[in-house]
């Protein structure tokens, strides 16, 4: 792992403070919106340049890790996060649907970090991150229409074209960049350069995105200082109880150690910056969606790399 990869949550917390500061300059605050979504771009280029297409159809070599994995991820997560939203979040139609959007989009990154942390079957894990990506994206839009359209807050239209425009686009012109290289006999290049540099700075452009839009809304933002306490109860509920499904639901399907590490990372890691970028596309003039993703990694990896730990204990007093 990076120096800059360990110091992931501390440059989203860096992003933010350094977005309400600039944001209480007025000509920053006016303008600051308009670098949000390319910061975004820029970012999942990145994440989508270092993932192969052949990865999809890896994914469903394991079939038990993937029917375990897709159960649990695509339909137990929406309902569990729908439930915990209207049991904490029902008074904040905003703050319930970015805490849905996020617990519907399984990580596309952080959990094969700890997932070797906790030596755990890495391999697997990367093997089906193709498929998770796929789904979310593809599913997020009807979540979000199942769960919330007769409130009237969903925009479609508006979600729909921030799926292709932070989406597609970036992962057009991913897999473009990798078919040029490779024809043109420099995959070396890639490897060495290109991708270690965008691994790098994936961190950096969510940073720059995230101050930007700490930046543009800091004024509402610092109104709803308390949306943090707010947030953190359903946020470990949703970690605790899917620690506790995902590790039942290995050990029931038959996995081993290494299996079931995978399995229980995929089903509680999220994915903010996937979440964050259609976000902030969609519901622009609704800050707060935005914020419940911004709030929720700030959780997430202290309590992923607290699972990690006590999967490994789990390995050391059953000797797996």
């Amino acid at each position: 792992m990076s120096l800059l990869n360990k110091l992931h949550t501390l440059i989203i917390l860096v992003a933010v403070m350094i977005g309400l500061l600039i944001g209480q300059i007025p000509v920053v605050a006016s303008n600051a919106a308009t670098f949000i979504i390319p910061f975004l771009m820029l970012m999942l280029y990145g994440l989508f340049l270092a993932m192969p297409l052949s990865g999809l159809k890896q994914g469903f070599f394991h079939r038990k890790f993937v029917a375990a994995s897709l159960l649990l991820n695509f339909v137990w997560t929406p309902l569990l996060a729908y439930l915990l939203g209207y049991l904490f979040l029902n008074e904040q139609q905003a703050l319930w649907i970015g805490f849905v959007m996020l617990m519907v989009t399984p990580c596309t990154d952080w959990y094969i970090i700890f997932t070797g942390i906790a030596k755990g079957n890495t391999v697997l894990s990367a093997s089906i991150l193709p498929l998770n990506l796929l789904l979310q994206v593809v599913l997020l839009p009807v979540y979000l229409l199942l769960f919330f359209n007769q409130t009237g807050m969903l925009p479609i239209v508006a979600l729909l074209e921030s799926i292709v425009l932070v989406i597609a686009v970036p992962f057009a012109f991913a897999h473009a960049t990798r078919l040029l290289l490779l024809k043109s006999n420099k995959q070396g290049f890639m490897e060495e350069k290109l991708l270690p540099f965008f691994e790098s700075m994936q961190i950096i452009f969510l940073g720059l995105a995230i101050t930007a839009m700490f930046a543009s809304e800091g004024q509402l933002l610092f109104e709803s200082i308390d949306i943090v306490l707010v947030m953190l109860i359903p946020l470990l509920l949703y970690f605790l109880i899917n620690f506790v499904v995902g590790w039942i639901t290995s050990r029931w399907v038959g996995l081993n150690y290494v299996d079931s590490v995978s399995l229980s990372l995929t089903t509680l890691a999220r994915n903010s910056p996937v979440s964050l970028a259609i976000a902030v596309a969609a519901f622009p003039d609704t800050p707060l969606i935005a914020l419940a993703l911004v709030i929720g990694p700030l959780i997430e990896l202290p309590v992923l790399a607290l699972v990690s730990q006590a999967l490994l204990l789990i390995r050391r007093r059953t000797g797996s």
